[in-house]
């Protein structure tokens, strides 16, 4: 089994190269439709207006490192870098396929990576994070940028989530935790248990040291610190579109804990500001990094600054309560004794190298046969079968996703479709994907190739999908596929044989967020049966762009 399992994780290392390698390419992405930086010593936020759930984010000398939850994606556990706390790249992923292998093969919506918690120590970064149905695992690396270890189950259980380890100065080590109700029947409590030092595994199940159930419901996503002899518990409650962020304070790591809300919406127009991470700067600045639940366009990210008063944190500014914050919308950038180029996460790709962009995850775990990057200067999706069962295009683990970049924007994608002829109804297309979704696809038929839109309600609840042919496709020709987001999530198709001329498709579609996540973009090639070969899409270029 070992065997069979090393053998099929160089599989997809080779045939998935595109996500999981070149880790060292430079980055200077500027995106044209969402910058914090606003030139002047300010930033705005969201400091990443994507969805990069439950955030957490550690200094490690000059540089800064973020990772997020990934949920059913893979590749997961995507590790972003920073030099000031408001420009962010996409360096890599810390998990290139998720575990156990086969049951993250078939698509399984809102499981997997829930929030992780990453920390350095002894010369060794560390992420730990939290399935829902398995428990927890740990892994780690020399160095963020390369290969990370494959994940060690530390701690097996139905329900753990949010895991956070805390090495002590006496040596002692211990994981703070919380569970999911979904699984194990009870929440808005938060938990500690003792750790073995090397960090691989829980010495004893732990022990519930704060119960939420009266104040704090819903309260999760713990990260344990210490700071002048106390230990501190920060920790999201509420719910994740409505609640507040939580600290709790202790002279003992089981307790008993003080509570304060250091972190609320107030009069500010940013929801349920709460889970994430205080970080600080090399002059000595605190800061807090948290997210926003914004429906279809996910989770995105914020900086609030921070300030200790009597032993207690401040996060965001002090406005209707004292010693409780309200979040900034813009503020002046963290003081870390430089300013730094602007550059965000990589939205577009041409597709013109053996990699992709490190923005793109697949809906489940790759099998090698999906597709050839950088073929000629394009990225190559071979059709793959579609699973037994299949409903609509959720099902369908090879779509290849990214997070919407903005409030507003436009993604094109330059595809053409080469069917195979004795495949009837094989098809490749561009997708917003939520629990609802839209898409133009080209459909390989007897009688030749067609545009089509499609249109799904419920999705997730096996909805059907609605489909409009839209007009005829000459073999081998590329055509342009265009989506327009504005405010509110509305979607609006359009195609073009030239790139100049643009033709509306449908009715505006509002986007819908997935299991846990906000929508996204997805391009795919599939078939409904299988022969001894494949047709393929070859996808020029795909731009994100400012609407015009």
């Amino acid at each position: 089994m070992e065997i069979f399992k090393k053998g099929l994780v160089l599989l997809v290392l080779t045939a998935n190269q595109a996500l999981a390698q070149n880790a060292d390419k430079p980055s200077g992405y500027v995106s044209e439709v969402w910058s914090p930086d606003l030139g002047n010593g300010k930033y705005k936020n969201p400091i990443i207006n994507a969805d990069y759930s439950d955030p957490d984010a550690i200094r490690v000398g000059d540089d800064f490192y973020m990772t997020s939850s990934s949920f059913n994606h893979a590749p997961g556990l995507p590790i972003l870098h920073s030099k000031d706390l408001v420009n962010w790249t996409i360096i890599n992923h810390a998990l290139l396929q998720q575990y156990p292998l086969d049951i993250f093969s078939k698509v399984q919506h809102g499981n997997g990576v829930w929030a992780p918690s990453i920390r350095y120590h002894n010369g060794e970064f560390y992420i730990y994070y939290g399935d829902p149905d398995f428990g927890i695992y740990m892994l780690k690396t020399k160095d963020p940028k390369s290969d990370w270890s494959e994940p060690v189950l530390i701690f097996e259980g139905k329900g753990l989530i949010d895991p956070c380890p805390f090495w002590d100065e006496d040596g002692k080590a211990y994981l703070s935790f919380a569970y999911a109700g979904s699984r194990a029947g009870l929440k808005s409590v938060v938990a500690v248990a003792r750790l073995n030092y090397a960090g691989d595994k829980v010495l004893d199940k732990g022990v519930i040291v704060y119960d939420g159930h009266e104040l704090d419901p819903t309260i999760e996503g713990t990260k344990l610190h210490k700071r002048n002899g106390y230990y501190y518990l920060f920790a999201p409650a509420g719910g994740v579109a409505t609640g507040w962020q939580l600290v709790l304070r202790s002279k003992n790591i089981f307790g008993p804990y003080e509570r304060k809300v250091v972190l609320e919406q107030g009069k500010s127009p940013v929801n349920g500001p709460h889970q994430g991470a205080w970080v600080d700067t090399q002059t000595g600045e605190d800061w807090f990094v948290h997210f926003q639940d914004k429906d279809a366009y996910g989770r995105v990210v914020h900086l609030q600054p921070m300030k200790w008063v009597n032993d207690w944190p401040v996060i965001g500014v002090e406005k209707s309560k004292k010693g409780t914050g309200e979040p900034v919308l813009e503020y002046k950038k963290p003081n870390v004794g430089k300013t730094y180029p602007v550059v965000n996460p990589a939205e577009s790709d041409e597709f013109n190298t053996p990699w992709l962009g490190k923005q793109w995850q697949w809906q489940a775990n790759p099998d090698g046969t999906w597709l050839m990057p950088g073929n000629n200067g394009a990225l190559r999706l071979y059709t793959k079968k579609t699973p037994e069962g299949t409903k609509n295009l959720l099902d369908v683990p090879n779509i290849l996703t990214q997070k919407f970049p903005a409030d507003n924007f436009m993604a094109t994608v330059k595809i053409k479709f080469l069917g195979n002829e004795k495949i009837e109804n094989e098809r490749a297309g561009f997708a917003v994907v939520g629990q609802d979704y839209s898409q133009l696809f080209i459909r390989n038929t007897k009688q030749g190739q067609n545009l089509v839109y499609g249109v799904c309600k419920k999705g997730l609840a096996n909805g059907k999908e609605t489909e409009l042919q839209v007009t005829s496709v000459k073999p081998n020709q590329y055509i342009y596929l265009r989506v327009k987001v504005t405010d509110g999530g509305k979607c609006n198709w359009f195609y073009s044989l030239d790139d100049k001329k643009y033709t509306a498709v449908g009715d505006t579609f509002i986007a819908q967020p997935g299991k846990w996540i906000g929508a996204t973009l997805g391009l795919y090639a599939i078939r409904d049966n299988q022969i001894n070969d494949s047709g393929y899409a070859d996808i020029d270029w795909f731009r994100v762009e400012a609407v015009k």
